[in-house]
């Protein structure tokens, strides 16, 4: 009963994306869980990109497809396979290794780092952040150096924690799922296999493992507020 609880809590309709915000949604929606996802992300990019409206995107250079209303500065860098979404900003610095869907109106902030990550619509990334194997969805932020951590010290496969609860994923490399409108507070590190449900809020300089409910405050481990509406 209790791990049936735990994959209840963290299935991908749980978790209330909004999968209109998202090219991923006809994938996504076969996830019983998000982060089953993440090693589909490069054949679904190769997929998409050559359907992707000619009259909204350009294919800069092999396989990186680029919305023409999207701000792409110089000194950022980008490695195939990417989309990138309308009237999305790259700001300077920004380093994309590939596997990356950005959606539309988002933010990749100077010095900031993605790889194998599916960002919903508006998504913010904006200072000195890292986000590898991970899916943040809509309207997600992470504060100024916040990273998601995506792989375990020992190297061994990530599992999904609530208590004594876990999930196995079968992944060695899975940083965080966050779902919509989550707040991330600066210098935060979200360990291997975070979870954080929709509409929560993580206090900054924190260790986050494990699962997040929906409508929270995450104070320190083991501190979880409920928000009072």
């Amino acid at each position: 009963m209790e791990q049936e609880a735990i994959r209840t809590l963290c299935s991908t309709r749980r978790l209330f994306y909004q999968m209109e915000e998202t090219l991923a949604k006809p994938l996504l929606e076969q996830c019983e869980f998000p982060w089953e996802i993440l090693p589909y992300i490069h054949d679904l990019i190769l997929q998409i990109g050559p359907e992707l409206p000619k009259d909204c995107y350009e294919e800069r250079e092999e396989h990186i497809w680029v919305a023409k209303n999207a701000t792409i500065y110089p000194t950022a860098y980008l490695t195939a396979p990417v989309i990138i979404g309308a009237e999305t900003e790259v700001r300077p610095g920004a380093f994309i290794r590939g596997n990356a869907l950005v959606g539309e109106g988002c933010v990749i902030g100077n010095s900031t780092e993605l790889k194998n990550v599916i960002l919903f619509n508006s998504v913010q990334v904006p200072h000195y952040n890292y986000v590898g194997d991970s899916v943040l969805g809509y309207k997600a932020h992470m504060g100024a150096g916040s990273i998601t951590s995506n792989v375990k010290a020992d190297k061994t496969l990530v599992e999904v924690k609530k208590g004594e609860e876990q999930i196995p994923t079968g992944l060695k490399k899975f940083g965080a799922i966050l779902g919509d409108y989550v707040e991330v507070g600066c210098n935060t590190v979200l360990n291997p296999g975070t979870v954080v449900g929709r509409n929560s809020n993580i206090y900054p300089l924190s260790m986050v493992r494990g699962y997040v409910p929906s409508d929270c405050i995450y104070k320190k481990q083991g501190e979880i507020a409920e928000k009072q509406r």
